[in-house]
């Protein structure tokens, strides 16, 4: 591992990511103020849509092609690069072009047996023709990321949002006293017209670049079925990712008619729903920046680290990522807890969203770990079994959904929540463990941590019960909260896995012997 080219890259992601959360997680504020609790549940719904035809589209194929792209600029030809990305090009092109023709022949069946509103036909047509950007994307943000240079497609992601922020704001205001129909199409043609500004730039990126790595690559033949190894990668992930998406719609989708059943008005149960997963877990996801550059930037490495047969480097990058994530999101997870009412109120003006970020806020360790211990399973391979386990999540999710929201209410949904969130890391956890031969450092990567933040967010409690208004509040509880934490965590070693400099050792108390 290039360990100085990995740091730039992850500082890069990093800024990247925390720029456009905290830009992306104003214009929220802004657009609930804008079209209200039951306009975001409204859109909560249609994007679970938007995400399901998208990972039909597009999924699979940027691992497939990192992968592949990895594999070759290590040891391939020209040719044989030169026709990885041609295949994923047509591939994804072709099946993109096909889900528009679903779409728009079936918005309003989608709308109406779907999403249960036939106001969301208008933006489920409209959505359909950001499919072939989106996956036409994918396949140029995968080579990037194979060739360890993610300034093309973080300056893509810039332009997105600054284009989706312009759009929506435009005709946002067009669409003012029109109704929820005219707000929501607002927001999804701003998202397709972002969705194109990305495309033409990363694929024009995409296109220089590789000019000029091909002449520095071997004119050799180009590698045999290569077409056959990109469907042995893509399609697994796609089938898996698919069929999860589809049950986690189904669920989305399930929810508001739950909470009906419980006896909540269905405008009450959107504006709900709306609350949790367009307010709440954006919060709570909002700091993961670092991480989401962490897990991006390890498939390749670790697929390249597995390929050479490298098994020290494969357990090192695992005890530290692990490590480092458990470790950065406690004291997160611990400052969301303290602060969640004074958060609720200061960004949504909601009590309610406030209780919902207390909840969930003890899970967030857990939450950033299964972004970072799926990618590192793609990198070794084991998507199947990362597949198994969301399919797992997804019916318990929904048998839960089935039996305790009618009778419990959105109270009834945060358990199922706690439950899912407590499922598909642990679960993942163990597979990757197991496949890296790394042994759970309890002590490590659980104790120390919980205790820390269970210290520093004692501490901060008394603030957040005198301190006014609201955000100094926050302020206050997040400087003390970090820098006690800090302080302990140096104190009692915890910081070493942030020491990128010197590769730590892998010793006989993590490392189990290989079966």
């Amino acid at each position: 591992m290039e360990k100085a080219k990995f740091i730039k890259n992850a500082a890069i992601l990093t800024v990247t990511s925390l720029a456009l959360r905290t830009v992306g997680m104003v214009f929220r504020i802004y657009l609930s103020n804008k079209i209200g609790a039951e306009g975001m549940g409204l859109y909560q719904l249609i994007f679970s849509v938007y995400m399901l035809v998208a990972t039909f589209a597009t999924s699979g194929i940027c691992t497939a092609v990192t992968r592949m792209v990895a594999d070759q600029l290590q040891c391939g030809t020209a040719r044989s690069l030169k026709r990885t990305m041609r295949l994923a090009l047509l591939g994804v092109t072709a099946v993109s072009a096909a889900t528009v023709v679903l779409l728009l022949a079936f918005a309003d069946t989608i709308s109406l047996w779907w999403i249960g509103d036939i106001r969301a036909a208008a933006s489920v047509r409209i959505l359909s023709f950001s499919l072939p950007f989106m996956g036409i994307s994918s396949c140029a943000r995968g080579y990037y990321i194979a060739c360890r240079n993610v300034t093309v497609p973080s300056a893509a992601q810039f332009t997105e949002q600054i284009v989706r922020i312009v759009v929506i704001m435009a005709l946002i205001g067009c669409s003012a006293g029109r109704g929820l129909e005219y707000s929501c199409a607002a927001v999804l043609i701003g998202d397709t017209v972002a969705e194109a500004a990305g495309c033409m730039l990363v694929y024009i990126g995409y296109r220089r670049d590789r000019k000029h790595r091909l002449a520095a690559m071997p004119n050799g033949a180009a590698a045999p079925a290569l077409g056959r190894t990109m469907l042995s990668i893509a399609v697994p992930i796609t089938a898996g990712k698919y069929l999860t998406s589809l049950l986690r719609t189904f669920e989305n989708l399930f929810v508001p008619d739950r909470l009906c059943r419980y006896g909540m008005a269905r405008s009450d149960a959107v504006s709900c729903f709306g609350m949790l997963k367009g307010m709440a877990l954006p919060i709570l996801f909002f700091p993961a920046s670092f991480l989401t550059a962490l897990s991006t930037l390890l498939v390749p490495e670790v697929s390249s680290a597995a390929a050479s047969g490298n098994k020290a480097a494969i357990r090192s990058s695992v005890k530290r990522s692990v490590e480092i994530t458990l470790s950065t999101a406690a004291v997160i997870g611990g400052i969301f807890w303290v602060c969640s009412q004074q958060l609720g109120r200061v960004l949504y003006g909601s009590e309610e969203v406030g209780r919902y970020i207390r909840v969930l806020a003890p899970l967030t360790p857990l939450m950033y770990l299964e972004s970072v211990v799926d990618g590192i399973l793609k990198g070794l391979g084991q998507q199947n079994h990362s597949l198994g386990y969301n399919v797992v999540d997804s019916l318990v999710r929904i048998t839960l959904i089935t039996v305790i929201v009618p009778r419990f209410g959105m109270d009834g949904f945060l358990a199922v929540m706690v439950v899912s969130n407590l499922l598909t890391p642990l679960l993942c956890l163990y597979r990757l463990l197991k496949v890296s031969e790394v042994r759970l450092a309890v002590s490590d990567w659980l104790i120390r941590p919980t205790v820390c933040v269970a210290l520093s967010a004692l501490l901060a409690q008394y603030l957040a019960v005198v301190i006014v208004p609201d955000i100094v509040c926050i302020c206050a509880v997040a400087v003390t909260v970090l820098g006690m934490y800090a302080a302990l965590m140096w104190i009692s070693g915890g910081l070493d896995a942030f020491r990128f400099g010197q590769p730590r050792p892998v010793t006989n108390k993590t490392v189990s012997d290989a079966e």
